[in-house]
């Protein structure tokens, strides 16, 4: 039996009149999995970033001379003449500045409450800080990640949209849109639901298993 839950002026009035399958409020935004991840990357790219910044710019506060070599010319910056390591430091900070943006984000998402999710036989709606989303179900791939228990769960549903991500080892990939229904009660049956509705709604026409054998 899923949990009664009272909804947002803003959001009962954009339902309207349809059937109202699950609604739940999550406790996260994020799993605390994903923000975890975030906070553990920027930690070791702003570490790896500080060690450039220890070499090249901290020698300088110090009122030292800092030694590199220029497009294999030996060069020499000081306090008095900082023009050979300007682009430098610029670029070290920029690095250093894309590590910190990636720990405040992971620090934020980890204790960013999450917002709420309500089930209809047509979409899904979401609502957060004011914020109305309707999401058809043929907008969802039926690739679903479930995690937690009947008191406390997570659902992932992963979306047909997405982006290309590169990387150096591996190359590009693919990463699908995701939408998270984190800390949430009843996530068996919520995901029953989801993945009726996704399966009925599902856009991609049958195969017709005896065509493709002739």
């Amino acid at each position: 039996m899923l949990d009664k839950v009272e909804l947002p002026q803003n959001l009962a009035n954009n339902i309207g009149s349809e059937n109202i399958e699950f609604a739940v409020k999550a406790k996260k935004a994020k799993p605390v999995k994903s923000s975890i991840g975030i906070i553990l990357f920027g930690t070791v790219w702003t570490a790896f970033t500080s060690i450039f910044v220890y070499a090249f710019l901290w020698p300088l506060f110090l009122g030292d001379e800092v030694h590199f070599t220029s497009n294999g010319v030996e060069t020499v910056a000081s306090p008095e003449n900082l023009e050979p390591i300007t682009f430098p430091a610029i670029i070290i900070s920029v690095f250093v500045l894309i590590g910190l943006s990636m720990l405040v984000f992971g620090i934020v998402s980890l204790f960013k409450k999450g917002g709420y999710f309500v089930g209809t036989p047509l979409r899904l709606i979401t609502f957060e800080k004011g914020k109305i989303r309707s999401i058809d179900w043929e907008q969802f791939s039926g690739d679903i990640e479930i995690s937690g228990n009947e008191f406390d769960g997570n659902l992932a549903l992963q979306m047909r949209t997405g982006r290309m991500v590169s990387s150096k080892n591996s190359g590009s990939r693919y990463v699908p849109d995701t939408i998270y229904l984190t800390g949430i009660p009843n996530v068996y049956e919520i995901e029953e639901i989801c993945r009726r509705r996704i399966k009925e709604n599902d856009p991609t026409p049958p195969i017709n298993t005896k065509q493709s054998l002739i």
